[in-house]
């Protein structure tokens, strides 16, 4: 066992644990983070998807002792209001049925956002086929990440017109 320091959602956390323990049972059973879901074990699925450094990463088979100084990011410190422009869309497309994949799917969506704020719909179809839903809600996942870079892009324009005035 060793203790391991760990910045999650811009606070600092300490976990006491193996340091071959995957980082998803880390949140989940040390921190009380329980919002990042388990689903496959083998980074299949995408239900345990959470930000490294801003990049969606699976947290199920990434163990504790490669996080270092990383800093995560979980659903619950994507937006704590849920104001989200993915979650927003999430809530207006009316996208989950029984909502156990909607914390991977939304943030392996902001990541996708983060980096390419206007998607084409190709790339969206591209990022998103690796997380799956088991009430096959992938019309509405598509439609809400859309809506949401929609939005991104949106919000994005006045604060670079106002930088170059």
């Amino acid at each position: 066992m060793a203790i391991f320091k760990l910045q999650i959602n811009g606070r600092a956390y300490q976990a006491d644990v193996e340091s071959d323990t995957p980082l998803l049972w880390v949140l989940r059973d040390n921190l009380g983070l329980v919002g990042t879901k388990y689903g496959c074990g083998i980074a299949q699925c995408g239900a345990c998807t959470v930000h490294l450094n801003g990049e969606a990463t699976r947290s199920c088979v990434l163990p504790v002792s490669a996080v270092g100084k990383s800093k995560v990011t979980t659903i619950e410190g994507l937006s704590p209001t849920g104001t989200h422009p993915v979650q927003v869309a999430w809530d207006k497309v009316d996208v989950p049925q029984c909502g156990y994949c909607q914390a991977g799917q939304i943030m392996t969506a902001a990541a996708l956002l983060k980096r390419n704020p206007k998607p084409t719909q190709t790339e969206i179809d591209d990022t998103m086929t690796g997380n799956l839903c088991r009430c096959g809600t992938y019309h509405r996942i598509r439609e809400a990440v859309k809506l949401a870079s929609e939005s991104t892009a949106t919000s994005s324009t006045p604060s670079k017109t106002s930088k170059t005035k």
